[in-house]
C-alpha cells in the first residue's frame, strides 16, 4: 500500500466530493489513535474510494512508512461489520444482543428524551465516558465537552492510560515535557524503559536503530522479554512495580561514584530540605544488593547500567506509559526524570529523556475555546474516575457519591474490554435502569451493551486536527471519503443531539470549519491556513530545551521534593510477594498485560486480517513455572485469582521471566474462549499520583484448564 500513484494525474483538493472522471487526489490525513508517533498520512482517492494509503514521505517523523495496523485502515472504513445506520437494542444486555435499525429522528428523539428526563431530575446522573479511539481535537472533546458542560452532566477523569506518569512529570518538570525525539538518531546510549517501541512507537525505534548503527548502546528495561528487548543490547528483566526500586539503585551508584555533574545539580535542581540533598540521602539507602533482592535483578546489573549511564555522553531514556501501571508509578516517572538531572544529560540535544511531549503544545493550542468550560456556569459537577466505572456503576446513590448514574454516553472509548476488573464493568452495563447510548465504528463489547447505537465516522470520513505525545507536530486530517451509510462525525451527532434536546447555546452549532479555526491561540504564530497547505506544522521547541535549566516549574529548576507529595521514593506494588505475602502463597504469579502487537489498546481486534497476524489471546508464561504446574505449551490454561478466572492457551518460552506472566490484551471479550478477556483479572486500586489503574500490579495462578487438559498445538 506505499507504493506510489500509477497515474501521473493528481490533484491536491481536499473536498470528498470532488469530481474529475478518472483523475484521483490526494488527501492530508493523520493517524488517530492511541500511539506517540501520531504520523502523517497521505490518502489517495478515486471515485470515493481509497486507492492508496501510506505514510507521507515529506513528514521528518513518519518518513513514508506506517505500521502495520494502520496501514489496513481503508479496510476498517470499508469492514462489512461497519455501523452504518442508527440502531435499537430489542432483547436483554450484553452478548448476544440484538439490535433493529432505526432513523436518525428516531435516534435523536429517543436519547433527547430519555437524557432530559434525567437531567430534569439531576444532570449529575449523566455521565459521559470516553478516552483516546481518536486523538483528535474536534472529533474528541470539542462539540461534545461543550454539550455536557451544558448540561451539567458529571465530568469523566480521564485517567486509564498515562495519568500516572504525566503526574511525575508535571511534579519534577513542572509539564509533561521532553527531549525531542529525532535527536535520539544522535544518541550513544538509549535506555528504553517499560515500551516495546518496535510495536508501540515504531518511528522512534527506526531512531534508535540509526544509532545504533552508528555505535550507540541500547538497554531495554522490561519485565517482558519483548521484540524490542530482542534486539537491544542488553535486557534488564525486572519484576513489574519495581522501577522506583531500580532508579535509586542508579541513583546510589551516581553519587557512591561522584558520576554527577554537580554544576547542573547546583545551578537547575532544586536544594534545600526538600531537595538534593535530602534525595541523595534517600539514595544511599539503596545500594546495589538492597536493589537486586527487590528487582529480581543481580547487583551486577545495577551497578553496570549505572556505569554506562553515566560515563556514556550522550545518554537518553525513552521511557514509556507500561511501567507506570503500578500502585508506585507515579513516584518511579519522577525518580527516573530525575537521572538526567544527576548527570547533565540534558545539556546535550541528544541526551535527557521523554516520556511526553504533550505540555508543549498549551501554548499554542486554545483547549478553552473549544471544549468552553466557562459552560458550567459555575457549576463544578462531581468527577468521576474512568478507572472506576465497574465500581461507580453499581454505586447506589448517597450523600458522597451523588445521585446513582442513570444514563451513560460512550464515545471513543470501549470500555467493557479495556477498563479494570470487567467482571464488574459488565455487571454496571447490564443495569436495566441504566440508559446507554454507544457511538460507534463497531458492534463491540460495549456495544452489545447499548440502548441505542449511533454510528460514527471513521478517521477517513471526517475533519479533525491532531497534536502528538512523541514528536512536537501539530497535523491536519481533512475528510478523503463521504461518510459510508449513515455515519456521522461526533461534533455533528452532539451537534444534532443538542438540537433535539433544545439546548440554545449558540457555540453548540459551531461547524468543523468553525471549530477548526478555533484550534490555535491568537498570536501563536500557527494559522490553519498554513496547516492545511502543508498537512502539518512543527512547534517552535529549542534542540536542547533544559540545557540551561528552564523546566516549567515556578523555579525553573527540576522538583526533588513537592508540598503534599514530599520526596519522591518507591512505593511497592499493591499485590507482590514482598508488600502482601499472604496473597502471594496463594496466587504467586505477578501477571502484566501488555497490549498485543498488531492490536492498539482494542481497536483493530476485529480487522480480520490482523486478527490473522496476532493468532488468539495468549497467556506467555516462563518454562520453569509451566513445568513446575504440569503445562505444555500450546494448552488451554485457566488464570485466576479472587476477582475472576480467565481462560486461553498458553505461550511457553523465553518472552516471560520466572515469577511472571504475560495476560497479552486487549482482546474484545467475545472473541475469548469463554467470552472474557485479562481484565477479568485486574482491579480497580488507582496508582500513588494521577489516580490511574494499576493494570500491571496483579497477583495470580495458572493451571491447566480442567475441561481442555492440553489439548491444541503450540501457540502461535
Amino acid at each position: 500500500m506505499n507504493a506510489q500513484p500509477d497515474s501521473a494525474r493528481v490533484a491536491t483538493t481536499s473536498d470528498p466530493t470532488a469530481t474529475g472522471a478518472d483523475v484521483p487526489r490526494q488527501v492530508h490525513a493523520a493517524c488517530p489513535h492511541d500511539c506517540p508517533d501520531t504520523c502523517a498520512i497521505r490518502v489517495t482517492v478515486l471515485h470515493d474510494q481509497v486507492v492508496e494509503l501510506h505514510g507521507h514521505p515529506d513528514h521528518r517523523h513518519t518518513r513514508g512508512v506506517l505500521c502495520t495496523k494502520v496501514s489496513r485502515y481503508a479496510e476498517r472504513t470499508g469492514h462489512a461489520e461497519r455501523l452504518l445506520q442508527p440502531m435499537r437494542r430489542i432483547g436483554p444486555k450484553g452478548p448476544g444482543s440484538r439490535f433493529e435499525s432505526i432513523t436518525w429522528d428516531e435516534a435523536l428523539a429517543t436519547v433527547a428524551t430519555r437524557l432530559g428526563a434525567v437531567a430534569a431530575r439531576n444532570p449529575e446522573a449523566i455521565l459521559p465516558y470516553s478516552y483516546a479511539g481518536t486523538m483528535g481535537l474536534l472529533q474528541g472533546e470539542s462539540i461534545a465537552a461543550r454539550f455536557f458542560h451544558t448540561l451539567g452532566a458529571s465530568r469523566l477523569d480521564r485517567t486509564i492510560c498515562a495519568s500516572a506518569g504525566g503526574a511525575g512529570l508535571l511534579a519534577t518538570y513542572g509539564g509533561k515535557l521532553g527531549m525531542l525525539v529525532q535527536h535520539f538518531a544522535e544518541s550513544k546510549l538509549i535506555v528504553i524503559w517499560g515500551s516495546n517501541s518496535i510495536a508501540s512507537n515504531l518511528h522512534f525505534w527506526s531512531l534508535a536503530q540509526a544509532a545504533k548503527r552508528n555505535g550507540a548502546r541500547l538497554v531495554c528495561i522490561d519485565p517482558r522479554r519483548t521484540e524490542t528487548a530482542d534486539k537491544c543490547h542488553q535486557h534488564i528483566a525486572l519484576r513489574p512495580g519495581t522501577d522506583g526500586a531500580l532508579a535509586l539503585g542508579l541513583m546510589h551508584e551516581l553519587i557512591q561514584n561522584d558520576w554527577l555533574d554537580h554544576d547542573y545539580l547546583d545551578r537547575h535542581v532544586e536544594q534545600g530540605e526538600q531537595g538534593w540533598p535530602a534525595l541523595r540521602e534517600q539514595a544511599l539507602q539503596w545500594p546495589p544488593e538492597r536493589v537486586a533482592e527487590v528487582c529480581g535483578i543481580s547487583a551486577d546489573e545495577v551497578r553496570g547500567l549505572a556505569r554506562d549511564y553515566a560515563t556514556t555522553k550522550p545518554a537518553a531514556i525513552r521511557l514509556n506509559y507500561g511501567m507506570q501501571r503500578v500502585r508506585g508509578g507515579g513516584n518511579a516517572v519522577r525518580l527516573i526524570a530525575l537521572l538526567p538531572c544527576l548527570t547533565g544529560a540534558w545539556r546535550d540535544k541528544s541526551g535527557g529523556l521523554l516520556l511526553s511531549a504533550s505540555g508543549w503544545f498549551p501554548s499554542v493550542i486554545d483547549s478553552a475555546a473549544l471544549q468552553r468550560l466557562d459552560l458550567l456556569a459555575g457549576r463544578t459537577p462531581r468527577l468521576i474516575n474512568m478507572s472506576t466505572i465497574g465500581d461507580d456503576l453499581l454505586r447506589p446513590a448517597s450523600a458522597d457519591f451523588g445521585p446513582r448514574i442513570e444514563a451513560l454516553v460512550v464515545y471513543n472509548s470501549n470500555p467493557v474490554a479495556v477498563a479494570p476488573e470487567s467482571p464488574k464493568v459488565a455487571a454496571g452495563f447490564a443495569r436495566d435502569d441504566l440508559f446507554t447510548v454507544v457511538l460507534e465504528h463497531f458492534r463491540t463489547d460495549t456495544a452489545d451493551y447499548a440502548d441505542i447505537l449511533l454510528p460514527a465516522t471513521t478517521q477517513l470520513e471526517h475533519l479533525d486536527i491532531h497534536t502528538s505525545y512523541g514528536h512536537t507536530d501539530v497535523l491536519i486530517n481533512e475528510p478523503a471519503l463521504t461518510p459510508r451509510g449513515q455515519a456521522k462525525p461526533n461534533t455533528q451527532i452532539f451537534r444534532e443531539l443538542a438540537a433535539a434536546m433544545g439546548l440554545a447555546e449558540p457555540c453548540l452549532q459551531d461547524s468543523d470549519e468553525v471549530l477548526a479555526a478555533q484550534v490555535f491561540k491568537p498570536g501563536s504564530g500557527l494559522t490553519l491556513a498554513a496547516l492545511r497547505e502543508q498537512g502539518w506544522l512543527s512547534l517552535p521547541v529549542p534542540d536542547a530545551p533544559f540545557a540551561e535549566g528552564g523546566f516549567a516549574t515556578p523555579s525553573g529548576r527540576a522538583r526533588v521534593g513537592v508540598p503534599g507529595l514530599g520526596l519522591p521514593d518507591f512505593v511497592p506494588p499493591y499485590e507482590s510477594a514482598q508488600s502482601a505475602p499472604d496473597l502471594a502463597a496463594r496466587y504467586p504469579l505477578a501477571m502484566i498485560s501488555p497490549p498485543a502487537r498488531n492490536f492498539l489498546n482494542s481497536s483493530f481486534v476485529n480487522v480480520q486480517s490482523l486478527r490473522d497476524i496476532e493468532g488468539e489471546p495468549l497467556l506467555e508464561m516462563h518454562p520453569d513455572d509451566a513445568a513446575a504446574r504440569g503445562i505444555t505449551d500450546g494448552a488451554i490454561v485457566r488464570t485466576f485469582n479472587d476477582r475472576g478466572s480467565y481462560r486461553c492457551r498458553v505461550s511457553v518460552g523465553k518472552r516471560a521471566r520466572p515469577g511472571v506472566v504475560n495476560g497479552l490484551g486487549v482482546w474484545w471479550r467475545k472473541f475469548g474462549l469463554d467470552g472474557r478477556n485479562v481484565n477479568e483479572l485486574t482491579h480497580q486500586r488507582l496508582t500513588d499520583l494521577g489516580a490511574a489503574p494499576a493494570f500491571y500490579d496483579v497477583l495470580v495462578q495458572v493451571a491447566l484448564d480442567a475441561t481442555a487438559g492440553a489439548a491444541g498445538g503450540p501457540a502461535t
